[in-house]
């Protein structure tokens, strides 16, 4: 295994657990192989020593110098457009879903649920009407063959609900 993330100086770094914990810190310089010296100006996070068992390193890098000065940082972070990166991620949105997911109410999951059965009976119809068209290529015409009942429309209001809620 090949590490690509680094603990060095500007290394950028969501904090896990702790009570700045969903934040990210730049590193500023590292104390000992326990602890680093971190600053988020942009996050609300002032310096302070951490260690890195709180911290995951992401893949951005700053350029500053070591144990530079908070504006210093601040005006790399803003150079370099953190906050917007960091939001484009898959890890922040990973994030931000099992958030939202962990603020729905009994009448959202509601709604999922019943959103989730309407297009998996949409995808389940639209299959069987697949499988039949295949297997009516394959077969060579008989003499007796049952014409197919006709298909029921789904209710259209009810349809039309249920996208909206999907959305």
């Amino acid at each position: 295994m090949v590490f690509k993330r680094f603990v060095e100086i500007g290394r950028v770094a969501f904090i896990s657990f702790g009570p700045h914990a969903g934040k990210l810190v730049a590193i500023v310089d590292v104390i000992d192989q326990n602890r680093a010296l971190v600053d988020g100006p942009c996050s609300g996070v002032r310096r302070q020593a951490m260690p890195f068992k709180c911290m995951q390193l992401t893949d951005f890098v700053l350029k500053f110098p070591h144990s530079a000065r908070q504006k210093c940082v601040r005006l790399a972070w803003e150079k370099e457009n953190i906050n917007e990166k960091w939001a484009a991620t898959r890890w922040a949105k990973k994030i931000e879903a099992r958030e939202k997911k962990a603020k729905m109410t009994d009448f959202d999951r509601y709604k999922v649920m019943k959103a989730k059965k309407m297009r998996n009976r949409i995808i389940k119809h639209e299959m069987k009407k697949l499988q039949r068209m295949s297997s009516k290529k394959g077969k060579k015409p008989e003499k007796s063959e049952k014409p197919e009942k006709p298909e029921k429309a789904p209710k259209s209001e009810k349809a039309q609900k249920a996208q909206k809620a999907q959305k």
